[in-house]
C-alpha cells in the first residue's frame, strides 16, 4: 500500500531537548503542527493539547499565572491550564533521584574521610607511644625536636601516599559505574582527583604532625625510664 501522506517541510532544527529529564539521554524529537492533513494514514489529525513556554522574569509568581490564565480565557473561557510549572521546578523534579543518590554518597564519603582521619591519628599516636624509649635515646644523643617531628610525619605520609595510590586506583576502576548518575560531568575529571588527593594528604599531614609534635616535647629522662 502506497504512502499517501504529504511531504513535510523542515522549517527549523532545535538543540537536543531533555524530554525525559536532564539525567537521561536526549531522545530524538520531532515537532508537528497542531493540525495536519493526511498524516500517518489519517485524512485529518488534530492534537487536543498544546504546550506553551513563556519566558518572563516573573516566572513562578501568582501574578504571572493569573495574567496568563486571563489571556487564555479571553479566547476561550472553557480552556483550563493544566500542570503549569517553571523550568526550575521541572529541572529539580527530574534530578530528584540523582540528587538524593549524590547526597547519600557525600554523606558516606564524609564518614569514610572522618574515619580515615581518626584512624590515621590513632595509628600514629599509638606508634609514637610505642617508641617512647627510642625518642628518649635520640634526644639524649642530640637529636633535635624538629628532626623527630619530621621523622614521624614523613613515615606517616609514606603510609598515606600508599593508601592514596590504592584509593585512586580503586576510584578509576569504579568510576564507570558512577557515570549513570552524572550529568555533563566526566567521571575521570582530573581536577576532582587532584583536589581530593590534596585534601586527604593535607589532613593526613595534620593528623601525623600533632602526635609527633607532642612526642617531641617528651623529657628525655622520662622517656628513657618508660617501659
Amino acid at each position: 500500500m502506497a504512502n499517501t501522506d504529504d511531504w513535510r517541510e523542515i522549517i527549523g532544527i532545535a538543540k537536543n531537548v531533555y524530554y525525559d529529564g536532564v539525567s537521561q539521554k536526549a531522545p530524538a524529537t520531532v515537532y508537528w503542527p497542531v493540525y495536519m492533513d493526511r498524516f500517518a494514514g489519517q485524512p485529518e489529525t488534530v492534537r487536543r493539547s498544546v504546550s506553551f513556554v513563556v519566558r518572563s522574569s516573573r516566572a513562578g509568581s501568582s501574578a504571572l499565572m493569573s495574567q496568563v490564565q486571563q489571556a487564555v480565557w479571553s479566547i476561550n473561557g472553557d480552556l483550563p491550564l493544566a500542570e503549569p510549572a517553571t523550568v526550575s521546578e521541572l529541572y529539580t523534579k527530574s534530578m530528584a533521584r540523582t540528587s538524593f543518590t549524590l547526597v547519600m554518597l557525600c554523606v558516606a564519603g564524609s564518614m569514610a574521610l572522618l574515619l580515615g582521619i581518626v584512624g590515621i591519628y590513632g595509628v600514629i599516636s599509638y606508634a609514637v607511644s610505642q617508641r617512647t624509649r627510642e625518642i628518649g635515646i635520640r634526644m639524649a644523643l642530640g637529636a633535635q625536636r624538629e628532626t623527630l617531628t619530621s621523622m614521624f610525619v614523613r613515615q606517616g605520609l609514606v603510609l598515606t601516599a600508599i593508601g592514596v595510590a590504592f584509593g585512586v586506583g580503586a576510584a578509576f576502576a569504579t568510576m564507570r559505574f558512577m557515570a549513570s548518575i552524572l550529568f555533563k560531568v566526566s567521571p575521570m575529571d582530573p581536577m576532582t582527583y587532584a583536589l581530593a588527593t590534596t585534601a586527604v594528604i593535607g589532613i593526613a599531614w595534620l593528623a601525623c604532625y600533632l602526635p609527633s609534635r607532642r612526642a617531641s616535647q617528651v623529657n628525655p629522662v622520662n622517656a628513657l625510664r618508660a617501659e
